[in-house]
């Protein structure tokens, strides 16, 4: 029996709040539905951290068909300062746009 892997969509991401003051950063095999969440604070009975700092924009995410490229990138990302964040986001979303419509 072949069992078929890595054929499945994968995505680190991240996320800001409004003000652009504080940096989340994930995984998910749903975006669309991940930034749904966040935006109605339904993850961990609104006492996560992406809660309690109203995180719910998107400024940067990528693709991966493996879930283990995509936790490990996500770790190597939140290991990062702020301006490493900042310097890899500005390769995708120049501006620091909130990228949300992208994934309606």
């Amino acid at each position: 029996m072949l069992i078929y892997e890595g054929y499945h969509t994968y995505y680190i991401y991240i996320i800001t709040n409004k003000s652009k003051t504080v940096f989340y950063t994930g995984v998910t095999n749903n975006l669309k539905i991940r930034l749904i969440q966040h935006k109605e604070n339904i993850t961990d009975g609104n006492k996560s951290f992406a809660s309690k700092y109203k995180v719910e924009f998107l400024l940067y995410y990528e693709k991966f068909t493996w879930i283990q490229e995509a936790i490990s990138r996500e770790k190597e990302i939140k290991g990062w300062s702020r301006n490493k964040k900042i310097e890899l986001i500005k390769t995708l979303n120049p501006d620091l746009d909130f990228l949300n419509n992208l994934f309606d």
